[in-house]
């Protein structure tokens, strides 16, 4: 993919909601990259923060499930905004559809929460290599559905902030409160509403948002049965 940094000088962000969780990781980059600069946030806004005070990451360790984030809008996001800083999903939703769906969203690997830490240390050991790294049981080449794939690519072709504006679409803010939220205009958010329309292929805001929920449902972490 073109990425590759030196183990001693990398500067990670662990982006998850759980603490004892990023902790885990913590102990898993310990294993890997004794001398990171590691910065921790739990939710999506706390990880922009993070990257807008330094965009120099050189990984970022994303849980799909956090304050913010739905399915994978984070992802989208990251990949759009900071197209040279490599993501690994880490998630506790290990379905092959959600892993397939990330690295076609352009995550550089995919770390299951049930890894063992010396597998953990594997795979981010081969990211900051330059490598990619998937559970080595899942099968990418297994073909998607023509529907699924077309949409991927459309919601892929997104801009950073056409991807920020669905997100807030998709929580169900108006023009005037996401333009709050986003500092700009409300004509601004209207061109973005427009753009956004015309790149899925919708007519409406509303068909953007189910389009948009067909792909991030995936990505959501089943609830616990009440059996």
């Amino acid at each position: 993919m073109g990425w590759a940094v030196s183990d001693s000088a990398a500067r990670i962000i662990i982006a998850d909601d759980h603490p004892l969780f990023r902790g885990a990781l913590r102990q898993a980059l310990a294993g890997v990259v004794a001398d990171a600069s590691i910065v921790e946030a739990g939710s999506f806004a706390d990880m922009c923060a993070a990257l807008n005070a330094d965009a120099s990451a050189d990984l970022v360790l994303l849980d799909l499930a956090m304050p913010g984030v739905q399915g994978f809008s984070g992802l989208m996001y990251l990949r759009a905004q900071h197209p040279d800083i490599p993501v690994v999903i880490v998630s506790a939703n290990d379905e092959p559809s959600v892993i397939r769906r990330c690295i076609d969203f352009g995550a550089a690997g995919f770390i299951p929460k049930a890894l063992d830490a010396e597998d953990m240390r594997t795979a981010i050991r081969t990211v900051l290599a330059g490598g990619n790294w998937t559970p080595a049981d899942i099968d990418l080449a297994a073909p998607v559905d023509r529907e699924t794939g077309e949409l991927v690519k459309r919601l892929a072709s997104l801009t950073p902030q056409q991807v920020r504006v669905l997100m807030m679409l998709s929580e169900g803010l108006l023009n005037k409160q996401i333009a709050y939220e986003l500092s700009v205009s409300e004509a601004t958010v209207k061109a973005h509403v427009s753009a956004i329309l015309q790149k899925l292929g919708v007519e409406s805001r509303t068909q953007a948002v189910i389009a948009a929920a067909k792909i991030a449902a995936a990505g959501q972490v089943p609830a616990p049965s009440a059996a």
